[in-house]
């Protein structure tokens, strides 16, 4: 049991649900466009954004406790790693070891569609590679590179590639569809920060809440919320999307006064810890509101 938990620890299982609710976006959207599914392609293609998801948890875990930082994280349900590491820190080599078999993972299924859809994939192909190889050793010492990595990670490169595996072409359908995760991660790494701020700052990164201030996060914050919602409606408007996407913008019940929580309590990890919450159900649930809309409305 013990061996199971250092190796599922750096996982982070429950954050895996992102996953397949942007990759269901995709699935959506190809749906709702070309009427049919490739239930074979789709399941490869969620195997290999869980298998990317899962090597970036580990890769991160395993490199945070490296540099000392979760030595001097105070642990959040939503923030401050898994605390597997710290608790057996002679199997740390397992978290690497996760990481690189899953990258593999990852890069192997790309090759496959590679093959069959063509090199026209590559660029979404590498790309993601890249991040996921890089995230934490290096983007996450860049503060507008940490705020758009992730959303760009789990919107445009995960529901746009795929929409492409399943229908082998680019769409403007797509891509609209994928910048409402593109906002929504961001801001879902950017208020998991807020409790890291100091720990972050002495390891050496250089996230928004740390070069900018908490406040001005807060505000970048209330942006793209306020974006995603914009985004809802004119896609809806240019037929982009169907007129049951709008179901998506249901959970503005919950974004309101999460932002309001988020403005009021930033600087209080107790009380801010709730809204990081809320914050990850609105992170899940909208693009899955927006795939049921497309799916229903083929």
């Amino acid at each position: 049991m013990n061996k199971l938990k250092n190796i599922t620890g750096p996982m982070r299982l429950p954050f895996l649900l992102l996953t397949p609710a942007c990759v269901l976006l995709g699935l959506g959207t190809a749906f709702w466009t070309s009427g049919r599914i490739n239930v074979f392609y789709f399941i490869l293609a969620l195997g290999g954004a869980l298998a990317a998801h899962i090597s970036v948890n580990a890769l991160n875990e395993y490199f945070d406790f490296k540099s000392g930082l979760d030595l001097r994280t105070k642990p959040t349900p939503f923030s401050g790693g898994s605390g597997t590491l710290p608790a057996s820190p002679d199997k740390a080599h397992w978290a690497l070891l996760t990481g690189i078999i899953t990258f593999g993972i990852t890069g192997l299924i790309g090759i496959y569609f590679l093959t069959v859809r063509g090199f026209a994939l590559l660029p979404l192909g590498l790309l993601g590679l890249l991040l996921v190889f890089f995230y934490t050793p290096w983007i996450t010492h860049n503060p507008w590179l940490c705020l758009i990595a992730p959303g760009f990670g789990f919107g445009p490169l995960m529901v746009m590639g795929t929409n492409f595996v399943l229908t082998g072409t680019y769409s403007w359908i797509a891509l609209a569809a994928s910048m409402i995760p593109f906002f929504l991660v961001n801001n879902l790494l950017l208020i998991n920060q807020f409790p890291d701020v100091e720990a972050d700052k002495r390891a050496g990164r250089k996230n928004l809440p740390i070069i900018f201030g908490a406040k001005n996060s807060v505000i970048i914050y209330g942006i793209f919320i306020f974006l995603t919602y914009l985004l809802i409606i004119v896609s809806f408007h240019f037929d982009l999307l169907p007129q049951l996407s709008l179901i998506a913008l249901s959970t503005m019940i919950i974004a309101v006064p999460t932002f309001i929580g988020v403005l009021r309590y930033y600087l209080n990890l107790k009380k801010l810890v709730p809204y990081m919450g809320l914050n990850v159900i609105i992170t899940i649930a909208t693009p899955l509101l927006i795939a049921v809309g497309l799916f229903i409305s083929n």
